[in-house]
């Protein structure tokens, strides 16, 4: 089976659905540039040093000054990606394939251009500023609000992930047979079949403006998930649950980090549990739901939301809107007044964590949500004297050298309890209730308002304990109820920072890795639907 063919089938998911077309190309690192990528480019880039970058920077700025902009700025970038997978004691597929070149952008009449290249020499450099140059130019015509840039700090800096071994080093061979390991632990325990993957990010990027900023960024990402399958013959079913240990920004260390065997085993006990499992009976009910499915709620209820682009509406002919309008900042009762949701473009380990975004301003930590009430968007330096921010929140970023920087979101997590409370006694403390455990299949509407969320795990809980499992459980309502309906979280000891490689927005498409921390939390009277019967 050929690469692309490999992972198209593979159901690796974007936020929870399925890649596809540019979007996927990007995930692989596989778009149409990449043919470029010749032995004499990498070559010549890797016996660069900074002052090189620098003298190229140097080039773009006053080639573009020449040509009247009034600010300009070059990102300089490679990015590799690999990924192995596997199935049973089979090899499925290898990729690992690297992406190399760079993006200009100026400002000329209070207008955008844009250019890229593969090929990172001077003349290019030059060729490429002036075509960004001209687009902008002939783009003005049309400009109806010049772009006004918010004042930033001049940085000369460097920032790398946090890692202790960095995956790249760590031959394929040790790899696939430390997944080998993974899928025999699991067969072994009693699951008929089993999916694994591991996946390998390096994205490193060069940035320098005209106001005088030069930043050097090494970033690694990181992600493994074995999902055993168990098969009832006789009765013709088959259940399977994935591990729930997250994509990080983190090195190698991760799998000695995280308990992927003690995971396996715990999956393969509870699909067997879901195959007896009775179908859970619909209606209104109390929920807790644990953290690790709880993340992609609120990246869908709250992320999204909360992009400025979507809430003006520059993304309504793709990614949608928001119902969190600029009439809502400061006024929306979002949630209970438990709910405190942080963005944080500095949280350890963190997907969206760096040092600078790609405007070049230094990263932070804001509310997002205080109190349950709404007080502020994602923002970046274009889109921040909107709302009248005096500063951006450093939320520009673009997945590739090849596309144009865009909004994108920033790891959103939920504050825990500040008072003492387990997982176990939130249980406890609860009469009738379903806990949801895991992500699963999830709906919302283009504004972000009307959702359905499903789980891998489900169990019901009467009088304060875990009775037994059920199965087929979904829940639905809209962000502003369920949000209202949060009555009680646990505290940090049982915070878990979930979140997605491939989050997608934009045209063309781009993809942008996010974390979001939560801990487990109850909702009061949330409508449980079965899903078996709503086929």
């Amino acid at each position: 089976m050929q690469r692309r063919e490999f992972i198209k089938n593979s159901a690796i998911g974007c936020c929870g659905i399925a890649l596809s077309g540019i979007m996927l190309d990007k995930a692989i690192g596989n778009n149409s540039f990449d043919s470029n990528v010749n032995e004499e480019t990498l070559k010549s880039f890797y016996s660069f040093d900074e002052n090189d970058f620098k003298k190229l920077a140097d080039t773009m700025i006053f080639t573009a000054k020449n040509n009247g902009a009034s600010y300009s700025d070059i990102r300089i970038c490679k990015n590799r990606n690999q990924q192995i997978s596997t199935r049973q004691e089979i090899i499925a597929g290898i990729s690992d394939s690297e992406s190399l070149g760079f993006g200009i952008r100026v400002l000329v009449n209070g207008t955008w251009g844009f250019a890229s290249s593969a090929f990172i020499k001077e003349e290019d450099i030059i060729k490429n500023t002036i075509l960004a140059c001209e687009i902008a130019k002939a783009n003005s015509i049309l400009q109806k609000n010049p772009v006004e840039l918010v004042p930033v700090k001049v940085y000369n800096d460097t920032y790398k992930s946090p890692l202790i071994t960095n995956p790249f080093d760590i031959p394929i061979s040790e790899k696939i047979e430390l997944q080998l390991k993974y899928n025999k632990t699991a067969m072994t325990l009693g699951a008929d079949y089993v999916d694994s993957f591991m996946w390998f990010i390096n994205e490193w990027k060069y940035f320098a403006s005209s106001e005088g900023s030069s930043i050097t960024q090494d970033l690694f990402r990181i992600w493994a998930q074995t999902t055993p399958m168990v098969v009832d013959k006789n009765e013709g079913k088959f259940e399977s649950v994935e591990t729930q240990i997250a994509p990080l920004s983190m090195g190698y260390e991760y799998f000695t980090e995280f308990p992927f065997e003690k995971e396996i085993e715990a999956c393969v006990e509870s699909a067997k549990m879901k195959l007896k499992a009775p179908t859970v009976t619909p209606g209104k009910k109390d929920v807790i739901i644990h953290a690790n499915n709880l993340f992609l709620t609120i990246h869908e209820s709250c992320g999204h939301p909360t992009e400025l682009d979507r809430a003006l509406g520059y993304e309504a002919n793709y990614a949608g809107t928001s119902f969190m309008t600029p009439d809502k900042l400061g006024n929306l009762k979002y949630g209970s007044d438990l709910i405190n949701l942080t963005a944080d473009r500095t949280q350890k380990y963190g997907l969206a964590t760096r040092g600078y975004d790609d405007d070049g301003v230094k990263t932070v930590e804001w509310p997002i949500i205080d109190k349950g009430l709404f007080v502020n968007y994602q923002t970046t330096r274009e889109q921040a004297r909107i709302v009248n921010q005096e500063d951006s929140f450093a939320c520009a970023y673009a997945d590739s050298w090849s596309s144009f920087p865009i909004q994108r979101m920033p790891n959103i997590s939920l504050k825990p309890s500040e008072d003492k409370m387990s997982l176990e006694d939130l249980i406890s403390d609860t009469e009738d209730a379903i806990l949801i455990v895991g992500r699963g299949s999830w709906s919302i509407d283009m504004q972000r308002y009307n959702f359905q969320f499903t789980g891998q795990e489900f169990w019901e809980i009467k009088n304060g304990k875990k009775t037994g499992m059920i199965n087929d459980v979904a829940y639905q309502g809209n962000t502003i109820d369920f949000w209202n309906s949060c009555d009680a979280l646990c505290d940090e000891s049982e915070y878990y920072l979930g979140g997605s490689l491939f989050c997608g927005k934009g045209e063309p498409g781009q993809i942008s890795p996010v974390s979001h921390g939560a801990v487990p939390a109850r909702f009061r009277n949330i409508n449980i639907l079965n899903t078996k019967s709503q086929i």
